[in-house]
């Protein structure tokens, strides 16, 4: 006869028994989300502002949701992230990692245009959909030939170019600028493809190049760059620069009394820190990109993140780069699962409501995006696009 300890003891072990069993099945789904991305190297300052902090609020926007919903109920993201220094091969290391020991189920894209263009065979390989967001290149058509999984939402080197020569036709058109540019760029992939599309281009469109010159990425003095283009008496200053040149070529160039009517930097020039560093000299400047920062999504999505990272986004490519979560996003819950055939398949089918307006890929590539903007007004406005709405009209740069 089993004593009365004895019938409880076996109904507790029967009970943890079954409740072990039914764990599993209760327990809250994930979903292993990969992110490399330059946290130390040249590329940290840019990554910092504009990559990082939107993977933080992205994740903890979908995880206060409850998770990402799939068919078998809602999934919270696990995000592992690794620091790729800003080197290539660092980068391929990561992402390597990333689908083999960490097999997470998706993976980022990665910053800038050199460790995107290193890392896409390696995101083709493990059939990860590559959504890129800060790629600038002219070799998206071969891209796209070659990867069934890679996107580009930013735009290509020749139509980034055009529209700086474009900006540049009107106002010398308007009276405001002559034909003399001094032209230079950081030789990485960004800034060699921009300078190589950019050279035809504004001779096409009557431009003289009167000063031509490359500088290693990470060049701690710039001041010699600066110092040449004044001296070749230039009505334009072009720079296909990366953050820390930005900075670095705008200091100069007031330091030095580098006065231009149009004066152009790339990347940076749309960072909330330029416009906190230069205060009233940055009003004039161009840069790549911007945005409408006056509609409602815009407006609700700085506030977003001001709140979740304690920063404000840039004007330009921290809306893409949350674009693209978003649209990894809506492609998950649009096939409900992990399974990424179908989730690359979803995306070129579908057409995305994003914080930087609808997006929609034409052969993985999305044809509307801002390409110049300027600042006016405290804010870094899109001055010129490829099909977005809200231009500013360009205004002339003062004198520092």
């Amino acid at each position: 006869m089993f004593t009365m300890n004895y019938k409880k003891a076996l109904f507790t072990a029967v009970a943890i028994a079954a409740l072990s069993i039914a764990l599993p099945s209760m327990a809250q789904q994930t979903i292993k989300i990969g992110a490399s991305a330059p946290k130390t190297g040249p590329l940290a300052g840019g990554s910092t502002v504009t990559y990082w902090p939107n993977v933080k609020l992205w994740v903890e926007q979908v995880n206060a949701r409850g998770g990402l919903q799939l068919k078998s109920g809602k999934a919270k993201v696990e995000l592992i992230e690794y620091d790729d220094r800003t080197n290539p091969g660092e980068a391929i290391k990561n992402i390597q990692r990333l689908a083999t020991q960490d097999k997470v189920d998706f993976i980022l894209a990665p910053y800038g245009t050199g460790l995107n263009l290193a890392t896409a065979p390696i995101f083709a390989k493990f059939n990860y959909p590559l959504i890129t967001h800060t790629t600038i290149t002219d070799q998206i058509d071969a891209l796209t030939k070659r990867y069934s999984n890679i996107f580009f939402t930013l735009g290509s080197t020749t139509a980034f170019a055009g529209s700086v020569a474009k900006v540049l036709k009107q106002m010398r058109d308007d009276g405001k600028i002559g034909k003399r540019v001094a032209m230079v760029n950081v030789a990485d992939a960004f800034g060699i493809e921009l300078a190589n599309a950019a050279r035809p281009i504004f001779k096409d469109a009557g431009f003289e190049i009167v000063y031509d010159k490359s500088y290693p990425l990470g060049s701690p003095d710039l001041s010699p760059v600066v110092r040449g283009a004044k001296a070749s008496k230039p009505d334009a200053f072009v720079a296909w620069s990366y953050p820390p040149d930005t900075f670095g070529l705008t200091a100069q160039a007031k330091v030095q009394g580098l006065n231009v009517k149009a004066f152009y930097t790339a990347v940076a020039t749309a960072f909330p820190a330029f416009g906190g560093k230069f205060g009233k000299s940055a009003e004039g400047i161009l840069g790549a990109g911007g945005i409408n920062p006056d509609t409602d999504a815009m407006k609700a999505y700085f506030a977003a993140h001001k709140k979740a990272t304690g920063k404000s986004p840039d004007y330009w490519a921290s809306g893409m780069v949350y674009a693209t979560f978003q649209i990894l996003e809506k492609a998950i819950e649009g096939v409900g699962s992990k399974d990424r055939k179908a989730v690359i398949d979803y995306i070129k089918k579908n057409r995305f409501e994003t914080v930087m307006g609808p997006i929609v890929f034409e052969n993985q590539n999305n044809e509307k995006y801002w390409t110049v903007g300027q600042w006016q007004g405290g804010k870094f406005y899109g001055v010129s696009s490829t099909g977005r709405p809200g231009a500013k009209p360009v205004k002339s740069k003062s004198s520092w």
